[in-house]
């Protein structure tokens, strides 16, 4: 329910980031999300007597989150400097996966006092942070909105400028694919259960260890941002994703499926990195919005699908093969990319992309 908006939602979202505020959109997206919570916590009050309001929220909420963020992709390039701009992607990343891992915590905490309680906390979240985006200074000049008609054109030229962009299209392409073939995360559970024998706790430290390697290289990152061979070190860190992979598809030892995990996240952290730097810098400030749309779009495609490819090759083949072939499918992947998109592989500074 949540990716259908995504997918109605996520090109005309990104065509309005490059036409208003995007400090205003981003906002106001957070008062949705304000709104969808609030709504939660009435049903948590006085539950409905149909699954289908929650499922009505829910699709509420995936519409907040279209708009959401094409708004924030573009808008952080706006925040910081074109040199600062890889340690804030960086930094930003750690945050959000740092989140992963206290996030669950916290929230069952919160829920033991009632559901109510924990939806009202989101209330509190969301105000607030729509309060401080709405009251950001972005420095230099301020933004030129996009011009020219409201035709399907204007909103699907992210899309036509992404395919002539061969770096662009190379660095969202293959993180489409390794996250669509590597989805060994999906099948925790079984591994868990079936496999590794570990019971929930075990689960649960499965679940934060991929999280857990990717806060950390990016905390790294933060600090030391990549400034050579970056198109390398992407294509490296993508193969390291691959075999990560199957190292954990074939472990039957808790502790190394664990530092497999760890790897995995840190190796998909520098593709992150590198692709979402990338895409923002080599787009001019009129265009991040649609790009920004376009790219959050095959992403999220990517996780969705990547788990639904990861059950149904499980069913196919069995829970092991399933992972194991999805890591050797992104390392095949790897080597196609290199030979396709050589431009992408040749970056060797980030600001090396930067349009004159």
């Amino acid at each position: 329910m949540q990716f259908l908006p995504l997918a109605l939602f996520a090109l005309p979202a990104g065509a309005l980031a490059d036409r208003v505020d995007r400090r205003v959109m981003l906002a106001a997206t957070y008062l949705l999300q304000t709104l969808s919570s609030l709504l939660f916590v009435a049903m948590a009050l006085a539950p409905p007597h149909s699954i289908w309001p929650f499922y009505a929220v829910l699709a509420l909420f995936g519409t907040a989150r279209a708009f959401a963020a094409p708004a924030s992709q573009s808008l952080l390039p706006r925040l910081v400097t074109e040199e600062r701009f890889p340690r804030a992607v960086a930094l930003t990343s750690s945050i959000r996966q740092t989140a992963v891992i206290v996030g669950p915590a916290l929230g069952g905490a919160i829920y033991l006092a009632g559901p109510a309680i924990a939806y009202g906390t989101c209330v509190a979240c969301f105000v607030a942070v729509a309060v401080l985006i709405a009251t950001l200074r972005t420095p230099g000049a301020p933004m030129a909105p996009s011009t020219g008609s409201t035709t399907l054109g204007h909103v699907t030229a992210g899309m036509a400028y992404i395919w002539r962009q061969q770096v662009i299209l190379g660095a969202i392409t293959l993180d489409l694919f390794a996250v669509l073939l590597g989805g060994a995360t999906a099948l925790l559970p079984i591994y868990a259960r079936d496999i590794l024998h570990v019971g929930p706790m075990g689960l649960g430290l499965l679940r934060s260890a991929p999280a857990l390697g990717a806060a950390t290289l990016g905390l790294t990152l933060a600090r030391r941002p990549l400034d050579a061979k970056v198109g390398t070190t992407m294509f490296a860190c993508v193969a390291g994703f691959g075999c990560a992979t199957i190292v954990f598809g074939l472990s039957r030892n808790f502790a190394l499926s664990l530092a497999a995990l760890v790897i995995l996240g840190a190796s998909d952290m520098v593709s992150v990195y590198v692709r979402s730097s990338l895409v923002q810098l080599a787009t001019p400030d009129a265009m991040r919005g649609r790009v920004s749309a376009v790219n959050y779009l095959f992403i999220g495609a990517s996780n969705e699908l990547g788990e639904f490819e990861s059950g149904v090759t499980a069913a196919w083949f069995g829970t092991v093969p399933s992972v194991v072939i999805g890591g050797l499918g992104t390392l095949g992947v790897v080597v196609l990319w290199m030979l396709m998109f050589p431009d992408l592989g040749g970056v060797n500074r980030l600001a090396d992309v930067i349009p004159e």
